[in-house]
This record gives structure tokens, C-alpha cells and sequence, in this order.
């Protein structure tokens, strides 16, 4: 076996580029194992860990681009070498002859007055400054990097706030500004309504069901997850809605977040309550009491949020296809899958996916357990076990320290499919294929020989294997949602309409003698 590596110093790229460009790398031909990253501890820790480190990348800056190939001989390293120098170039594509790259904020904001907003991906350690950078330069900011410290994270958000400018993030992977998808979302149609969320997935699919029920987006403001913490207070979430209050052309306004600290909740309620527009509030597993005291509009579910949220807007709720649970599948699944097939197994890229499958599991059972589970006996000790009722959101830092997010780079998940698979226990196993800008470019086809695979082996073994997929896209969305749609119900995959469908038709199905 050999590795060979290559250092160029003092070139940057976005960690969401390079992961793209790992997964493609992974793919080319003879290669055993390619890593392409930034010289950051964190990046050598992984290296460190699939024994890949060598004393040159260990010296390696962290400004300094890594890449690091294992083949079975001298001459497929390099060719794979070769063909990632290829990748390099196919992502820089044709420049115009007009293009201009600037070095930094300061230099850009100077020569592009009418800019006002930035979008930051760099190394956490230096991100808050260039935030800061930005703001200074009367910049609307989305903070696409993560790590980086809630004290840096308060100290951007007050400063903002005293600017009246927005903060997203960090750690912001969503956001629609003028129509325009940010980071990760979704083609949607212009509308009405408006969105301020602390999730990505949650607002990503929100907004996918507002454009199924015929709505549409006019600004989806991204917080960053930690925004609803009791230490930062909502500072972004209370502006957000504050701004598209303030926007003549949003009539209705959703919030959309993980369940918030009880402190901050009050607070942001105390805002809905003065607001002058409706306000649609989905706090995943949240209680209906406050927020209707406070003049909002609960929902329990990400599909339940979007048509009330069009219904608001001004849509006849009685035209609304809103695909009601085919109950005549549920008895013909059930009927399918042997005594001993009691649990679902939930692979998620999308946490509040994740989230709202797994709230409404505990709707039903007991022994429901996950990496993000908030109770804490029902908290995976071993995110490598599953247990019962398990649902895992492989987006979360438990499963992508050091590895690409499973909507870039799905190896991980495909994987731990496989592994649940074989479990005779396993009734349904649900998966989620997000499509969008940033996304993977075929995340369904890449899944597909796993599926495949695990199916025939368990009809081999005598039992039906039910797999239940939801693919989180529109009819504008690339890839095609249709053809998305097409290859999974070929290969014998059963589909759920939304994320919410797809929670009930899997609680469902394992709900025997019902």
C-alpha cells in the first residue's frame, strides 16, 4: 500500500468545498482512502486516526491546504493525484473576464458599495473576526463556519443588533435572502411569508411544504442553532422577526426551532404577542398553551406549520392536498412483517427531520433512543448501538467531527444502514434524501446499492424489510424530484410526502394489532 501527500501552503478553500471535493476523490478509481483539508488540528486528529499522519502534515499551517492519497501502488497515487488537480480546476470553471477576487472584507465591501450582505466560511478560529469585519463594514452577515465560542457568538449578535443588521449564525447552514438560496435550501417560489429558524432541515422543509401547498418565500432568516440558548437570549430570532414585520411584502411570519430555554421562549412569545402580522410558532415538542396566550399559531409538526402558515397567507385550506396517511398501506406493511420486527431505525441527514420523527415516535412508545434525545436515560451511551426505537441524526457533531455533514458525503450513513439492515428486530428503517444547493449532487443514487444489497439479503433470510424514504425537495430543485422519487419507488422503497407523514408511517407500521 502506498500514500503519498501534497501541501500547498497559503491556499484556502471552504470546508464545504473541500468535502465536496473528498467525496469525489474517494471515487476515483484505485483509491483506497483520499483526504482533502485544511491544516487544522482537528483535520490532523483525523488523519491521525486512520493513520494517515505523516511529520510533514503534522507541520502543516493552518492556512495551508492538505491532500492525502492511498493507493495500492506508487503509480495509482498518482494518478489519483492527477485526477484530483482535475477536480481543483473543474470547480474553479470558466472565468469571466470581468472577475474579481478580493483578499478581504475590507477590501471587497470598499469596492462593491451596494453590497450588503456576506456570507462567511472560513476556519472557526479566525471567523469571528471576519464577522466582525463585515459588520463593521455595514454588512448583513451569514456565518456559515462553526466553532466558534458563545461568548464570540453574543459579543456579534449585541453588536449587530445595536446596527440593526443581521447576524446568522454561526454554525448557519439555511437562509433564502431576494429569492436566493444560501449555503443549503431549497428552490422555492417568491410569496408572502416569511421564516426566521434556528434549524436548518426544519426551515429547508418548511419551506419545501409552503411551496407544495402553492405559498411562497419572501426572506427565510437563518439564527444558528444555538441562538434560542438561554445564554444568547434569541437576540437573532427576536430582530427576525422584527424585520420581516418591518418587510411590506411578508403578510405571515413562522418561527421554527428546537425546543428554546423556558427563559427565551417567554421573551420571543412576548414579541409574537405585540407583533402586528400573524406568527406561526413550531417549537418541536412544544406546548400549544403559551403560545396561543400569546396570539400565535401553534404547530406540532413541520407540515402542520406550512398550511396554517399558507391558510394565513390567504390559501382556501379546503383545496389543500394535504396527503393524509394511506391507511391501507400501514395494514398491508404490518401485514408484511414478522412478530419479532418491532423497531425503526431512523438515519437522518436533516436534525430537525430527525427530531420531528422522533417526537412523534414518543407520541406512541416508550423506548425511543437517539444521539439528541433531551431525556437523558433515553440517550444513546453508544452512538455505535442502536437500541429499540433508535433514530440518529448523522449530522450531528457525534458522527461528523472531522467527517463531511451526510447531505455532502453520505459513506457514513450507508454504512450504519447496512448495519441495521441485518437486525432481524428492525421492522422499518427511515431515511431522508435532501436535495438543494449544497446538497449531494444524486444523493438517492448513491444509496441505491445499499438498498438494493440489504433488501435481497433480508428476503434471502425470509423477512420483509420495509424501507420507508422522504425525499426533501421541490419541482425546481436539481437533481429532478421526480426522478429522485422514481429510482427509490423502483428499487422497492416506500415514500412518504413530508417529514411529518414520514414519522407517522413509521410509527405506524410497527404498531402491531392496532
Amino acid at each position: 500500500m502506498s500514500t503519498k501527500v501534497v501541501i500547498n501552503q497559503s491556499t484556502y478553500f471552504d470546508s464545504v468545498s473541500l468535502m465536496s471535493l473528498s467525496t469525489k476523490a474517494n471515487q476515483i478509481e484505485g483509491v483506497e482512502q483520499a483526504v482533502i483539508a485544511m491544516g487544522t488540528d482537528m483535520n490532523k486528529e483525523v488523519l491521525k486516526n486512520v493513520g494517515l499522519l505523516t511529520p510533514e502534515l503534522e507541520a502543516a499551517k493552518t492556512s495551508d491546504l492538505m491532500i492525502v492519497v492511498k493507493a495500492a501502488t506508487d503509480e495509482l497515487c498518482e494518478s489519483a493525484l492527477i485526477a484530483i488537480e482535475e477536480l481543483f480546476k473543474k470547480k474553479g470553471g470558466s472565468k469571466s473576464a470581468t472577475e474579481i477576487k478580493y483578499s478581504t472584507i475590507d477590501s471587497a465591501a470598499a469596492s462593491i458599495p451596494e453590497a450588503n450582505l456576506a456570507v462567511i466560511s472560513v476556519n472557526g478560529a479566525f471567523a469571528a473576526r471576519e464577522a466582525r469585519k463585515a459588520l463593521e463594514n455595514d454588512l448583513h452577515v451569514m456565518l456559515f463556519s462553526d466553532n466558534v465560542s458563545i461568548e464570540e457568538e453574543i459579543a456579534l449578535k449585541q453588536f449587530a443588533h445595536e446596527k440593526g443588521l443581521l447576524m446568522m449564525g454561526p454554525d448557519c447552514g439555511t437562509a433564502i435572502i431576494g429569492n436566493v438560496a444560501l449555503c443549503f435550501g431549497n428552490a422555492v417560489r417568491k410569496g408572502n411569508i416569511g421564516i426566521v429558524g434556528a434549524s436548518g432541515t426544519g426551515s429547508q422543509e418548511v419551506s419545501v411544504r409552503i411551496h407544495d401547498f402553492g405559498g411562497g418565500i419572501t426572506q427565510l432568516i437563518g439564527t444558528g442553532g444555538r441562538d434560542l440558548s438561554e445564554q444568547v437570549g434569541g437576540i437573532m430570532m427576536l430582530d427576525g422577526i422584527k424585520a420581516l414585520e418591518e418587510d411590506e411584502a411578508t403578510k405571515v411570519i413562522v418561527l421554527i426551532s428546537k425546543p428554546p430555554a423556558p427563559s427565551v421562549q417567554e421573551k420571543v412569545l412576548a414579541q409574537v404577542k405585540s407583533c402586528k402580522k400573524p406568527v406561526v410558532v413550531y417549537f418541536i415538542g412544544g406546548e400549544e398553551t403559551a403560545v396561543l396566550e400569546a396570539g400565535g399559531h401553534f404547530a406540532k409538526t413541520s407540515k402542520e406549520a406550512a398550511i396554517k402558515a399558507v391558510v394565513l397567507a390567504g390559501a382556501n385550506e379546503d383545496e389543500l392536498n394535504k396527503r393524509a396517511l394511506n391507511w391501507p398501506l400501514i395494514e398491508e406493511v404490518r401485514a408484511k412483517l414478522l412478530p419479532e420486527q418491532k423497531y425503526i431505525r431512523g438515519l437522518f441527514c436533516g436534525g430537525t427531520l430527525c427530531d420531528e420523527a422522533m417526537y412523534l415516535a414518543m407520541d406512541k412508545y416508550e423506548d425511543v433512543y437517539s444521539n439528541i434525545q433531551k431525556k437523558a436515560d433515553y440517550k444513546l451511551k453508544n452512538i455505535h448501538e442502536s437500541k429499540a426505537h433508535t433514530f440518529l441524526d448523522m449530522g450531528d457533531d457525534d458522527f461528523t467531527n472531522g467527517k463531511p455533514h451526510p447531505m455532502i458525503d453520505p459513506s457514513t450513513r450507508i454504512a450504519r444502514f447496512l448495519e441495521e439492515a441485518k437486525d432481524p428486530s428492525v421492522g422499518v428503517i427511515l431515511m431522508d434524501f435532501i436535495l438543494g444547493f449544497g446538497s449531494h449532487e444524486d444523493p438517492v443514487g448513491v444509496m441505491l446499492p445499499a438498498i438494493i444489497e440489504a433488501k435481497a439479503q433480508a428476503a434471502k433470510e425470509g423477512r420483509h424489510l420495509e424501507i420507508l424514504g422522504y425525499v426533501l425537495g421541490t419541482d425546481l430543485d436539481t437533481p429532478n424530484f421526480d426522478e429522485q422519487v422514481k429510482k427509490l419507488m423502483d428499487a422497492g422503497v416506500t415514500i412518504a410526502s413530508s417529514s411529518t407523514n414520514a414519522g407517522l408511517l413509521a410509527r405506524e407500521f410497527v404498531a402491531k394489532g392496532e
